[in-house]
């Protein structure tokens, strides 16, 4: 338990609030664009496939869970069959990644939920929740979760929280800078001063 006050975090490190967030029933679709997207699954995903778009996804939010973990962990995970890894297609091109989780029974965590660059603000990312909400409740499930930090894009808590999810608990993560590991280049995420 942290006392009240500053903390000091050592150099190469970031520190993040995280927010997690859970739904106990099915949420109403929300209104959404007629937009010409698809939402495909992948079926045991190549994984440098995987993390060449976790990457694309990630990397303005400096998201590392996926990079830190070695190949044969990572293609557990990744083909384990109560994991599903769908991705959201503009025509040919691939500018979202959605991935559940299923393998805590009555259970489904949204593990990793984001767009491309270019795409949050355009409709995509409510379009693309509205059926990740219909997958989960699809399944035998009683809750569904997700957890989400300040590094995160800054209308992340609040997307989370107009889709249905309800804010239920809060901590305190500090991890070694993705980009001192080798995960990202330096200049990613400038919005994230980078403390060697």
């Amino acid at each position: 338990m942290l006392n009240d006050g500053l903390h000091a975090v050592p150099q190469g490190h970031l520190a993040s609030v995280v927010t997690h967030l859970e739904m106990r029933a099915e949420a109403p679709a929300r209104p959404e664009l007629d937009l010409d997207l698809a939402l495909a699954r992948v079926t045991r995903p190549d994984p440098d496939w995987y993390l060449a778009l976790f990457r694309q996804v990630g990397a303005p939010w400096l998201w590392f869970g996926r990079l830190e973990m070695d190949r044969a962990a990572l293609v557990a995970v990744l083909h384990d069959a109560e994991v599903e890894v769908h991705v959201l297609k503009d025509g040919g091109a691939e500018v979202g990644l959605l991935e559940l989780d299923f393998r805590t029974p009555g259970a489904c965590e949204l593990a990793y939920f984001g767009l491309v660059p270019a795409y949050p603000g355009r409709g995509a990312g409510r379009w693309m929740m509205n059926r990740a909400i219909r997958l989960a409740w699809a399944r035998d499930i009683a809750r569904f979760h997700v957890h989400t930090c300040t590094l995160d894009h800054p209308g992340a808590l609040d997307f989370y929280r107009r889709s249905g999810f309800t804010a239920v608990r809060r901590e305190i993560e500090i991890s070694a800078d993705p980009r001192l590991r080798g995960f990202y280049d330096t200049d990613v995420a400038p919005q994230v001063p980078l403390l060697r």
